[in-house]
């Protein structure tokens, strides 16, 4: 045993309009990233942690958990432009291969990249996106090799494979191809928030230098995105807030790219555009909460009066997007909770959803390119489930199953049950948890409970297939999901009542299910152990300071903690986009409600259960000092002998490790911290006073 390395505070004042507090760890902050005081610091919690997790198996997990996965696992092709596109693993190596064919008798298999290759002179490396030009000839694709999501795209020529000189650096990953195969829309990063702000036109061929900005951003609230449209007719270029939209449209065959605004940004108004024929087709939620989907004649998109509903509003039913095709559309939704598809003809004469048998489900689109299809591409999985992608022919109804996940070794469904349950809120709210566990788990109250959430930005936690989690739920865990408010499972106001000023619901609704889970047997009340990532890490650690006794352990990867300082700080990445999310702390009332519930504020002389927390130095979406202050608090405040450990990825960002070898050994050393703790090997129970 190593004693843990001490964060030795220094006084510090954070000033804001609406009151000062005192930082004593705000020194951990290093923008540039060479401080050695806080690069030492960092690399002494992973020295301890690596001490404390020298004997916690989980090495074995991650053989168990490699043994389950099928290595050179391939992707099922999609068509597009004559050719079929996919991609596909080797055995043994961490990145994948894409590939295409041409849609003809005996054509052979072109590889557009070999990620493995690109990948050998780089810790960190990803391929966010890549696009193939009109004419089928060139390929763009954006590349991260730091883990900071500044991407830079890249050029290859698919005739000869040779790479063009051409690199744009700092970009996102948006790749938008105009109709004359040279010319190329994106969008620039601003340097300091590394937020998108610009559009801009390269030419191939020609200097960086020389891009002439096709729109910029100036309201720091919205992002910007570009996109070529489905029926390829246009390039579309997206502005969107937490609570409204923007798009403009020109046509790809017109060499001036001059672009037209569709409908002009309001407040409380978000909606996308697509268009068929000589009409577009419109997802909106003006005057409706759940969103519509509507159509109007191309010439008439913002004459409102001339909007057509396709799909009405439901109140019961969460419109989450949708595919236009030459006969139908196949809308995805959201009802009781559960992620589903319904398919119309725009005749009106058929209109049907699709059914499945499990109680908790999830239906997704899967890459559905091409506009003149009768078919439908969609997944299937549910928690027992492995990912099935199916064909739907929406003339015949017919399903065509063309691949499911590959589960290796012994696995099989039938000895697992997946439940779908509502648990009483203590505000009267039903918050819908989603359940697996195997059949021999008997419900009194000794299984041990791995409880996870997410709760923000509307996005729903959907009850997928892992293999991963097998070595949990073999191991008797029940596994749960809790669909906490901040999500969209049960529509727009359930995203509504779970933030801003009703954030506090996301972490009253989580401790809410553990109670519930614990006093009908699912779990035992001392083997509970919470979880949650980004803005779910937030969760579980609000959670942390606000019913410590309840959990054994708090898993919390790469949490946005530090809520105040953070969102005061407009030169954060993220910052300004999301005062619609949490509010704004210039704002007295946002000021004190978000301080009011801050993890690293509100860390107190108490004892809290144990900690597995991860972050990584090239974070951009939650920097990694959040968690890095967060634990020297604790570690100085806490009154108990449970462990606290932090794990710094110091060549990765907010996704952790490139490669899926090493993903799969962050959760196999994850699942090592959280079966010693349950095995009393590694550290006591909660409540052990220091």
């Amino acid at each position: 045993m190593i004693n843990p390395p001490i964060a030795i505070p220094k006084p510090h004042t954070v000033v804001a309009e609406q009151g000062t507090r005192e930082d004593p760890y705000f020194w951990l902050r290093d923008d540039s990233r060479s401080s050695p005081e806080v690069l030492d610091y960092l690399r002494a919690e992973n020295a301890y942690t690596d001490a404390f997790m020298a004997h916690a198996g989980q090495e074995s997990l991650y053989d168990e958990i490699i043994a389950r996965i099928k290595q050179d696992e391939s992707s099922v092709p999609v068509r597009l432009r004559g050719y079929w596109y996919s991609s596909r693993y080797a055995i043994g190596l961490d990145y994948p291969i894409y590939v295409r064919q041409r849609d003809v008798a005996g054509a052979t298999e072109e590889i557009l990249l070999d990620c493995n290759a690109l990948a050998r002179e780089h810790e960190y490396f990803q391929v966010a996106s890549y696009a193939a030009s009109p004419n089928n000839e060139l390929l763009a694709y954006a590349e991260d090799v730091i883990g900071r999501r500044q991407y830079r795209i890249r050029f290859k020529d698919l005739r000869s494979g040779a790479w063009l000189e051409d690199v744009i650096e700092n970009v996102e990953p948006d790749i938008a191809w105009a109709d004359d195969n040279r010319t190329l829309l994106y969008v620039a990063k601003d340097p300091v928030t590394l937020q998108g702000v610009r559009v801009c036109k390269h030419v191939l061929g020609t200097s960086t230098v020389a891009d002439i900005t096709i729109y910029e951003e100036e309201d720091d609230t919205f992002s910007v995105s570009v996109a070529r449209s489905k029926s390829e007719r246009y390039i579309y270029i997206s502005s969107e807030s937490t609570v409204s939209s923007e798009w403009r449209f020109a046509p790809a065959a017109d060499p001036t790219l001059e672009f037209s605004l569709f409908l002009a940004r309001e407040r409380d108004h978000e909606y996308q555009i697509e268009d068929i024929d000589k009409r577009w087709i419109v997802r909106t939620n003006w005057q409706a909460n759940n969103f519509r989907v509507v159509e109007m004649p191309l010439a008439a998109h913002a004459d409102r009066q001339r909007w057509r509903d396709v799909i009405a509003h439901d109140p019961q039913v969460f419109i989450h997007g949708y595919e236009v095709m030459r006969n139908f559309i196949v809308v995805s939704e959201r009802s009781g909770g559960l992620r589903k598809l319904r398919a119309k003809r725009w005749d009106a004469a058929t209109e049907f959803h699709l059914s499945f048998d499990e109680p908790s489900y999830a239906a997704h689109f899967g890459a559905n390119t091409e506009i003149d299809s009768n078919e439908v591409r969609f997944t299937y999985t549910s928690l027992t489930t492995p990912t099935e992608t199916y064909d739907l022919n929406l003339l015949t109804g017919e399903r065509c199953l063309l691949k499911r996940e590959t589960v290796l070794g012994d696995f099989d469904r039938a000895r697992y049950t997946t439940e779908f349950l509502w648990v009483e809120a203590r505000d009267g709210e039903r918050i819908p948890v989603s359940l697996l566990y195997r059949k021999e788990v008997a419900r009194n109250g000794s299984a041990p409970l791995y409880q996870y959430a997410y709760g923000a930005y509307g996005h729903s936690s959907d009850p997928v297939f892992s293999s991963i989690r097998l070595s949990l739920v073999d191991r008797g865990f029940v596994y749960a999901i809790a669909h906490v408010r901040g999500g969209q499972e049960l529509g727009r106001r359930w995203y509504d009542d779970g933030r801003l000023l009703k954030k506090r619901n996301s972490f009253t609704d989580f401790i809410d299910v553990t109670t519930h889970l614990v006093a009908r047997g699912y779990a035992a009340k001392d083997k509970v152990f919470a979880a949650g990532g980004s803005a779910g890490g937030l969760l579980v650690g609000a959670v942390a300071n606000m019913a410590p006794e309840k959990y054994r352990a708090i898993i919390a990867h790469v949490p946005f903690v530090d809520v105040v300082t953070t969102m005061l700080d407009e030169s954060i990445p993220l910052t300004t986009l999301e005062y619609d999310e949490w509010g704004n702390p210039q704002g007295r009332d946002y000021y004190e409600y978000m301080l009011s519930y801050s993890p690293y504020d509100n860390v107190r002389a108490q004892a809290y259960p144990a900690f597995w927390i991860t972050t990584g130095l090239w974070d951009s979406q939650v920097q990694y000092y959040e968690p890095a202050k967060w634990v020297a608090k604790l570690r100085a405040l806490k009154t108990d002998n449970n462990p606290l450990l932090l794990r710094v990825n110091m060549e990765a960002g907010h996704g952790g490790k490139s490669g899926r070898f090493e993903r799969y050994r962050e959760i196999a050393e994850e699942y090592g911290f959280v079966l010693a703790g349950l095995q009393g090997v590694a550290y006591v129970s909660p409540g052990a006073q220091k």
